[in-house]
């Protein structure tokens, strides 16, 4: 009898320790993790999840039940006083996720900006050339040159 009792004995010893783990294992699972997530994320709705809860609330006649589709979904009262308002104002962009940052510059504003920088260096060229052949000009006319004698003392060389 002594293997028997053995036996038994280890068996309720085991099954203490089953109950034991499982009692150790409901309890971890009722404690809420105490970890604190570093940074809370935004969060953003699609337009489509925007217009379904807009006329889901529409169809609301009784009380209480916008704010039981508002406890269902997980969202503010403030959110749908704030879509509706958009859509009043017809602001489907709005409705939509923005994209957040700086907006992407368009290409035609800097190659217009190029060919202005580029336009004044060609005036500034122009204006000096202008004024070279001022210079020349009268240069020619101080020495008693004419165009028809230069030309020809070109023709000559």
């Amino acid at each position: 009898m002594s293997h028997e009792q053995t036996t038994t004995e280890q068996q309720q010893q085991q099954q203490q320790q089953q109950q034991q783990q499982e009692q150790q294992q409901d309890l971890a699972t009722r404690i809420p993790d105490p970890e604190v997530v570093p940074k809370a994320k935004r969060r953003q709705f699609a337009a489509e999840y925007k217009l379904r809860i807009l006329r889901e609330a529409d169809v609301c006649t009784e009380p209480g039940q916008i704010g039981s589709l508002l406890r269902r979904e997980g969202l503010y009262s403030s959110y749908l006083s704030k879509w509706r308002q958009q859509q009043e104002e017809g602001q489907l962009q709005a409705l939509s996720s923005k994209k957040r940052g700086r907006k992407p510059e368009d290409p035609s504003v800097e190659e217009l900006a190029q060919l202005q920088r580029e336009n004044e260096r060609l005036r500034a060229r122009l204006e000096q050339a202008e004024i070279i052949i001022d210079v020349q000009k009268k240069l020619s006319k101080l020495l008693g040159l004419t165009t028809d004698t230069t030309e020809s003392g070109k023709n000559a060389s």
